[in-house]
């Protein structure tokens, strides 16, 4: 299912263009337009569900195994996930989503992400 006004649904279907990372039938993972670190990147399922808390148990875990596998295309091995469920969770785009952080070389701090 896509939802006309996501700008996720948009990305996916092409509408919105984006820096891709790595692509498959059902994930994507692309660089934050506004990263918060030298490596973020966000993944998402291409199918819409709006918060981690609605989206089945299986998808999560295949969303899982494809995560790895945009680490190891970028070459990382130290990495941070987020992800925001619900507005009071700090979830502003509600679709799914993952963000994949990373300072190669060096470490995250709590304050450089916590704004």
């Amino acid at each position: 299912m896509v939802v006309e006004n996501c700008i996720f649904c948009k990305i996916v279907t092409g509408e919105i263009p984006s820096k891709k990372v790595l692509e498959d039938k059902k994930f994507l993972a692309f660089y934050d337009i506004n990263p918060i670190a030298p490596i973020h990147i966000l993944v998402i399922p291409k199918e819409h569900y709006p918060k981690f808390s609605e989206t089945p148990g299986k998808v999560i875990g295949e969303l899982g195994e494809f995560i790895k596998e945009v680490a190891q295309k970028v070459g990382i091995t130290d990495y941070r996930l987020i992800v925001n469920n619900g507005k009071g969770g700090g979830q502003e785009i509600f679709h799914l989503h993952f963000h994949l952080v990373a300072n190669p070389g060096g470490s995250l701090k709590w304050e450089a992400i916590a704004q």
